[in-house]
């Protein structure tokens, strides 16, 4: 399975890089409220929250627009998709990003941006 990860001992400044990366992709702006990726606080640490590709996402689309792909990762049939929402209420994460101005929603595909930009470079694509 192909996802994005967080690397062990890594630590994240919240610059925001990954999150500014993530959002120019889908929405060719600078908005953390559009991105797939975040960077949350717990416990006194800043770190980002991935996507891990669960699939409770995929299991709650009542038009069966999300799917997994052959490298497991989730991927939303924008044609498919009625952008209902249902998807977005239902991660655990909350990292599944449906916008006023899109008729669909978008979610972290793996694709490596995020972890491109990050200058503390503690982001990678895996195997598992």
């Amino acid at each position: 399975m192909k996802k994005l990860s967080v690397k062990k001992g890594g630590e994240c400044m919240a610059c925001l890089a990954c999150v500014q990366a993530c959002s120019e992709a889908f929405y060719k702006v600078m908005d953390p409220g559009k991105s797939c990726i975040q960077i949350v606080e717990k416990n006194g640490d800043v770190k980002p929250a991935t996507c891990i590709q669960c699939g409770k996402c995929a299991r709650n689309c009542e038009a069966g627009a999300i799917t997994q792909n052959a490298k497991g990762v989730y991927m939303i049939n924008k044609k498919a998709c009625t952008g209902c929402g249902k998807c977005v209420e239902v991660c655990p994460f909350h990292l599944i990003v449906k916008t006023e101005e899109s008729p669909v929603s978008s979610k972290c595909i793996a694709c490596g941006i995020c972890a491109k930009a990050c200058p503390m470079e503690i982001l990678e694509i895996v195997e598992k």
